[in-house]
């Protein structure tokens, strides 16, 4: 059976595109001390690389199916094995720029492929589920790793070291060319469509379907909430819980191993239980959380921090919202696509995609403003605004499950 050389190809992407899309805060402290630009023109990568997701993500989906998803991520994952090339030969902050550009470009293209694919390769809608929540999982091992691995490459002695990573992600890249170019690809919805223009207008109607207008709002929503918490985690543990900057950053990646966690297990879960329920009580854990464990903060008084028996118990308690969060939005996904006919799974991937890039942007921003208007103690609390949304937003999907089983049609 060759579907398991998709799959493995599918995961290791996954892996490695969540190493090299998540170092933009490396890369951006790396700008800032190695390159010598200034914040304002480092924080330009942020918008290379989520831009680039963004509008190729809501371009390709028509287009895809044309081109064939093996042949469309064989040319992103070359464009990407350029890029890793490209920054370590270049090293430059032009390099930097170019090298979030191809990620953007490619991550894109891979996701969109992604997300079409596992509804081609899966038999049922809880198999969909559970492949989906476990592939969204093996891509928070990769940010954890990532935050583990660079750092691995840093040298006293040599200011240049740290680019020898890319050589590695660059291998890493390489396999994952060669199972994805040895898999058989014998798929169906790969077939041309009257013309793209055609195409590209089916996928705008798609807008229309109130299933899909829910998902926009549920998607900003959740990644809002999670990007906001992911990117500000390190700036809380040193503001606010009195970190050293190295120990800020390292107890983040509880944040990404409990997300990891939390998706292996309702990859598991969501074969016996309903996806509605598990997300109903996923929402209310990770509201619980931010109620009763963000008032430990208050007025929490600086101490020594000289072993990680020292490190407050908070700062290893608050990151374990992941895993209430971390079933959200891969099943909310799954939920979407396979409540769609699988002709449509590409462009509703690509659609899919671009509201989560710019929903990642715009939360992420807003939850920086609130921190600094109104301070980290204060600012995740804005978080339980969200749930409250998605938690409606399931409601409103659950309506439309039912409504779909009574009259047999689509959403």
């Amino acid at each position: 059976m060759q579907n398991w050389k998709i799959k493995a190809s599918l995961f290791l992407n996954y892996f490695v595109f969540a190493i090299l899309l998540n170092s933009v805060g490396i890369l951006i402290q790396k700008s800032i001390n190695t390159y010598h630009v200034d914040e304002l023109k480092a924080s330009s990568l942020e918008a290379f690389k989520d831009l680039s997701i963004a509008f190729v993500s809501f371009l390709i989906g028509s287009f895809l199916p044309r081109i064939g998803y093996k042949k469309g991520m064989l040319i992103a994952l070359a464009l990407v094995f350029a890029g890793c090339l490209g920054m370590y030969w270049g090293n430059s902050f032009t390099s930097v720029r170019i090298l979030f550009a191809c990620v953007g470009i490619s991550f894109a293209v891979i996701k969109v492929s992604v997300y079409s694919l596992i509804g081609l390769i899966t038999k049922n809608d809880k198999e969909h589920k559970s492949l989906l929540s476990a592939i969204e999982s093996f891509f928070m091992i990769g940010i954890a790793a990532g935050f583990v691995a660079f750092p691995l490459f840093y040298s006293d002695t040599d200011p240049n070291a740290w680019l020898s990573i890319y050589l590695v992600l660059a291998g890493l890249v390489a396999v994952s060319f060669l199972f994805l170019f040895f898999a058989d690809f014998t798929l169906p919805y790969e077939i041309p469509g009257v013309n793209i223009k055609d195409d590209f207008v089916e996928m705008i109607l798609l807008l229309k379907r109130p299933l899909v207008l829910v998902f926009a709002i549920a998607a900003f929503m959740y990644v809002m909430t999670e990007q906001g918490i992911m990117s500000w985690l390190p700036t809380f543990n040193q503001k606010i819980l009195h970190l050293p900057e190295k120990t800020s950053v390292f107890m983040a990646v509880i944040l990404m191993l409990s997300i990891a966690l939390g998706r292996y297990v309702s990859s598991l879960l969501v074969k016996h239980v309903s996806w509605f329920y598990i997300l109903t009580a996923c929402l209310l854990g990770a509201a619980l959380m931010v109620l009763l464990v963000l008032p430990q903060t208050q007025q929490l008084a600086p101490k020594e921090i000289n072993s990680m028996s020292d490190v407050p118990v908070i700062a290893y308690v608050f990151p374990l919202i992941g895993f209430f969060l971390a079933p959200i939005y891969p099943m909310v996904n799954s939920y979407v696509l396979s409540a769609t006919e699988k002709s449509f799974h590409s462009p509703m991937a690509s659609l899919l995609v671009f509201f989560s890039a710019i929903g990642g942007t715009l939360g992420s921003r807003l939850v920086g403003y609130l921190f600094k208007n109104i301070g980290g103690e204060k600012a995740f609390y804005f978080s339980l605004i969200p749930m409250a949304v998605l938690i409606i937003c399931l409601f409103i999907f659950k309506k439309l499950e039912n409504r779909s089983v009574n009259t047999g049609g689509n959403q």
